[in-house]
Formats: C-alpha cells, sequence, structure tokens
C-alpha cells in the first residue's frame, strides 16, 4: 500500500510490526474535535455571543445572589406625595435602615443568604441610585428582585416546553405514517385555539381552586409556570419533528444502520446532534418570548401577585407613571433597560449558539 512521505512516515507500508506500529503512532497524533468542544471554541470566538453570554452570567447571579446584596428590601415602603428621582451614588452612596423582616415568605435558601447579609452588612444598604416608586421603594432592589422571579418563569416555562415539544415532536417524526399525521393534525387543532383566551381561563380556573392546590402543596405560581410553559411547546414539536423527518433516510443515517449502529446510537450519536442546534437556538428564542408574555400577563394582573415583583409588574408601574403632568421617567427606563438589555443579549446569543452548533460550520473559525 503506497502512501504519502508526510512527518517520517514511509512511503511504503508492508504491514509488519514495525510499520503498524509507525502507522499507529502517527494516527494516535491526529486528534478529532468533538462536537461540544469545537462549538464551544467557535463560541467564544465570535465576541458579541461571547459578550452576550458574560452578560446574561452576571445578570443572572446578581439575580440569585439577591438575599445576599446590600441593597434595600424591595418590600421596605416609605411612604411620600410622589416617586423620588434617583441619587447618585457619589452623592448618597449608602444609608442605615435594612430591616431583616420587610420581605415576604424566601424559602430556605434565601433566608440562609439573607442571615449572611445581616451578618456582614448589619442595617446598611445602598442609597436610591435608581429613585423609588409613589410608594417609596427602592427601584435598584425591585429590579434585581423582580429579575428572579422573570428568569424563573422563563427558565421552567421553557424548560416544560422543551420537554413536551420535543419528546412528542421526535415521536412524531420516528413513527411516521398515519400516526404522525394524527399526532400533527391536534397541535394544529391547538394552533387554532386563542391562547391568550385559554390561559386566562386556566389561571382563573386555578385562582378558584387555589386552596385546595395549596393543600396538595402546590402553589400559584408553580401552576403559572407550567401553564405558561404548556401552550410554548407546539412550535417546538413541529421544528423538532421536521428535522426528524429531514433526517432519518439521510445517507449517513442509513451508512450507520447498515454498520449495525442501534437504534440508541443513531438519535444520539446522529439525530440529536444535528437537532440540537435548533432547539437550542428555540430555547434563547422562547425564553424571551416568555418573559414578554409574562409581563404582559402580570400587566392584566393574572401573572406575579404583590408583594412579590417581577419586571412585567414594574412595567405596571411605568405605565402609571405617565401622565399629561408629570412623567417620572425613571420608572419606566431602568426595568425597560434591565428587560430590554436581556432580551437582546438572550438573541444574540441564540444567533451565535447556532452558528457554533451547526455540524455544517464544524470546522470553521468565529466572527467577531
Amino acid at each position: 500500500m503506497m502512501g504519502g512521505a508526510r512527518k517520517g512516515i514511509p512511503t511504503r507500508w508492508d504491514l509488519v510490526a514495525p510499520d503498524a506500529e509507525a502507522l499507529l503512532s502517527a494516527a494516535a497524533e491526529v486528534k478529532g474535535e468533538s462536537l461540544w468542544r469545537d462549538a464551544r471554541r467557535r463560541l467564544m470566538a465570535t465576541r458579541s455571543a461571547r459578550l452576550s453570554l458574560w452578560f446574561l452570567m452576571g445578570v443572572f447571579l446578581v439575580a440569585l445572589l439577591a438575599p445576599l446584596l446590600p441593597i434595600p428590601s424591595p418590600m421596605a415602603m416609605d411612604l411620600q406625595d410622589e416617586p423620588q428621582p434617583p441619587v447618585a451614588p457619589w452623592v448618597e452612596f449608602a444609608e442605615h435602615g435594612w430591616d431583616a423582616g420587610d420581605y415576604w415568605e424566601l424559602n430556605f435558601v434565601d433566608r440562609g443568604l439573607r442571615s449572611v447579609r445581616a451578618a456582614v452588612f448589619g442595617d446598611w444598604q445602598t442609597g436610591n441610585w435608581m429613585g423609588t416608586d409613589g410608594k417609596g421603594r427602592d427601584l435598584l432592589a425591585r429590579v434585581v428582585w423582580g429579575s428572579r422571579i422573570s428568569f424563573q418563569v422563563a427558565i421552567v416555562a421553557t424548560l416544560c416546553s422543551l420537554l413536551i415539544g420535543v419528546t412528542y415532536g421526535a415521536a412524531s417524526g420516528l413513527l411516521g405514517g398515519k400516526i404522525d399525521n394524527l399526532m400533527m393534525r391536534v397541535v394544529d387543532v391547538l394552533y387554532a385555539l386563542p391562547f391568550i383566551f385559554l390561559v386566562i381561563f386556566l389561571i382563573t380556573l386555578v385562582n378558584e381552586y387555589r386552596s385546595d392546590l395549596a393543600a396538595m402543596g402546590i402553589d400559584y405560581m408553580t401552576i403559572f409556570y407550567v401553564v405558561i410553559g404548556a401552550i410554548y411547546w407546539l412550535t417546538m414539536a413541529r421544528v423538532v419533528r421536521g428535522q426528524v423527518l429531514s433526517l432519518k433516510n439521510q445517507e449517513f443515517i442509513e451508512a450507520a444502520r447498515t454498520l449495525g449502529a442501534s437504534t440508541r446510537r443513531i438519535l444520539f450519536a446522529h439525530v440529536v446532534p444535528n437537532v440540537l442546534s435548533i432547539v437550542i437556538v428555540y430555547l434563547t428564542l422562547t425564553i424571551p418570548a416568555v418573559m414578554l408574555f409574562e409581563a404582559f400577563l402580570s400587566f392584566l394582573g393574572l401573572g406575579v401577585e404583590p408583594p412579590k415583583v417581577s419586571w412585567g409588574l414594574l412595567a405596571v408601574d411605568g405605565t402609571e407613571a405617565i401622565n399629561p403632568v408629570h412623567t417620572f421617567w425613571w420608572l419606566v427606563v431602568w426595568p425597560a433597560a434591565a428587560m430590554g438589555s436581556t432580551l437582546l443579549a438572550l438573541n444574540i446569543l441564540g444567533d451565535g449558539l447556532r452558528d457554533a452548533l451547526d455540524p455544517k460550520l464544524r470546522g470553521t473559525g468565529g466572527t467577531a
């Protein structure tokens, strides 16, 4: 067998012991790159996606550690005639007056973080850097704590839609035939339903049986997450089903079957990597859509209930701050900036993930 003379490899192979050892040694030097490592390299090589990822990680970390931060309580009120404008940090950096009791019921982890915050900072808290609302509540604290609820709704609802949509779509595409046709007709019927009225009906129904659900250990917010997630799986099912139909008869799938690969190996080694980019990109687009939908429901009074706060409730406060006599701009600008920048970062990250996880683009570099 003839081969090219490269890197000291002989041009003729007799496949005797020395030549075989040299061939295996040369082959061992050539290391392939996994899909995940290649995707990570290309994602981090894209400046916009990299900055968006770091920004989202920072926002998520701030939201997660909100009870630990030396900011005022989002519930602490100081009744006044009108909202107070922002005060620059160099004018009023901090003040005293934080009270550990000015919170809604917190879970075990948040109570622990609050105790650490009390031990480290005492009653010290930041000034009104973003101003206050009409009830004297600090807007910075409400934006930070509101991000927790918005992220929780978005992540839980999106994972719920992922679980239902991917399972339903993959099953439909793999089974094919009459079963596939029947399952897709069910999706078409569900698409025809007016989602907003369906959600309003379901949430109203949940409110009627809230006490019964609470007795079973199911709170209102859990049902709220599930209801939102249960209406966002239809598009995911269609996307996954279409990808599976286009892939299951491809040449590399047929070659894997011919070589004796099991159905499980074909699914996870060949189908999933090719579908994964579409699924993850759709998830990054679903999260901002769910966040906006939560804001809309909170605007209608069907979402997060006071004293808890979300970005949707802050949007409601912002609309009330706009009137012909005076506009309290900080009640509109800061919550809008927090939500808008997060949604923009999610969309940019989704575009970067699409390029990084696309197997057809493997081996290419990122863009700045």
